[in-house]
């Protein structure tokens, strides 16, 4: 399922926003406080939801009062219109939440035609037209959550685990350089502090892949000509990278953090069952510009493989690899953002169209708006 449109109301600084015709690689800019983590924490926000309830994913963020827009009126809600082969026109996941008596509640969650909840109770469409009525346990519990673990619900199973595999990536070098004890990791975690045990699942489960993250490595990394996870007797998992010039590998921990973090966005990229969503925070941290464009280009090439992706950046090198359709950008106006499409700028576009690039647009001050005041 790709995510064709986002509209949000009440969300902290997004008091009323829409994104509609996002494409498979949707990347946004904006100032510091613009609210580019906040819209990234809207898919982290349903996936807690998902996973406990909606009053453990607003205490997460501070509670209702500090989730909901200051100074508004009415619910939180948010919509999410899904594209999908099987499913003509639209299918839309609403999700209204309000506060009763202090206590957060679900007003209203509906799923297409498929579902439509409030306060704990509604329906659900077992075989068209008929419907099942449900009541949940509590009124603050997702439906698609108690509903998604039933056979008999095939397309809200598979919207639940769509949102399972929903990833957000917060890289942290540090973690990452961490020698770990040996376990299971099927995916990179957020902050990648598993690194090591996923570039070992690699390596004995999936060589051609192993080998193309290891080519695209060398080809970026001056020297580096081999990497390798190894399980010591003690149970540790060791990263180590070979370089031509010295006899002995070093730790993971020696290692320059371009270096790790490049290595680790690629075992991101080439994960063997990519996510059908991909959250990535300033991917430019930490390596040098001249790899950016090809960074970009290993982005789009993985949502191409249907792995939807959101960037968020503060690189005009980065953005310089982008296309018009791609970019976004947050304008902030009396406490409150809304987005505005490059493809929408006609001085933007229009300058795209002779052929300048994104990132120097920016610097130059062609967004419109995005820049504090």
């Amino acid at each position: 399922m790709k995510i064709e449109s986002i509209r949000l109301k009440n969300f902290k600084v997004f008091k009323n926003t829409l994104m509609s015709d996002i494409p498979q690689l949707c990347v946004i800019v904006g100032a510091n406080g613009a609210g580019k983590s906040t819209f990234f924490d809207v898919f982290c926000f349903l996936k807690d939801a998902y996973k406990d309830n909606i009053s453990k994913a607003l205490n997460k963020r501070g509670g209702f009062h500090e989730v909901k827009s200051r100074n508004s009126d009415g619910p939180i809600e948010i919509e999410i219109k899904f594209s999908e082969t099987s499913f003509k026109p639209l299918i839309t996941y609403f999700l209204s939440i309000e506060e009763e008596n202090g206590t957060p509640i679900i007003k209203r969650e509906k799923f297409g035609h498929f579902i439509d909840f409030s306060r704990g109770k509604g329906f659900v469409v077992t075989n068209e037209p008929q419907r099942e009525e449900q009541t949940l346990a509590r009124p603050d519990i997702l439906a698609i959550k108690g509903l998604a673990q039933f056979q008999k619900f095939p397309v809200i199973m598979k919207f639940g685990s769509l949102i399972e595999n929903w990833h957000f990536s917060d890289f942290h070098i540090n973690s990452a350089k961490q020698i770990q004890e040996n376990g299971y990791a099927e995916h990179l975690s957020r902050e990648g502090e598993n690194l090591s045990l996923v570039t070992y699942r690699l390596y004995e489960r999936d060589q051609n892949i192993f080998n193309e993250i290891l080519e695209k490595l060398k080809q970026r990394v001056p020297g580096i000509n081999s990497v390798a996870a190894k399980i010591t007797e003690e149970g540790r998992v060791l990263l180590k990278f070979k370089d031509a010039n010295f006899k002995d590998p070093f730790l993971a921990q020696h290692v320059s953090d371009g270096t790790i973090k490049m290595f680790a966005y690629l075992v991101l990229l080439y994960d063997p069952s990519p996510h059908p969503l991909l959250c990535v925070e300033e991917p430019e941290n930490k390596l040098y510009p001249k790899l950016l464009w090809e960074l970009a280009e290993e982005f789009r090439m993985y949502a191409n493989r249907g792995g939807q992706v959101f960037i968020s950046t503060h690189s005009p090198d980065f953005l310089n690899a982008l296309e018009l359709d791609e970019i976004f950008w947050l304008i902030k106006n009396d406490g409150y953002t809304t987005l505005k499409r490059a493809r929408d700028d006609e001085q933007v576009a229009a300058f795209m169209a002779e052929g300048d690039q994104m990132g120097y647009l920016w610097k130059q001050g062609f967004f419109n708006g995005v820049d504090p005041q």
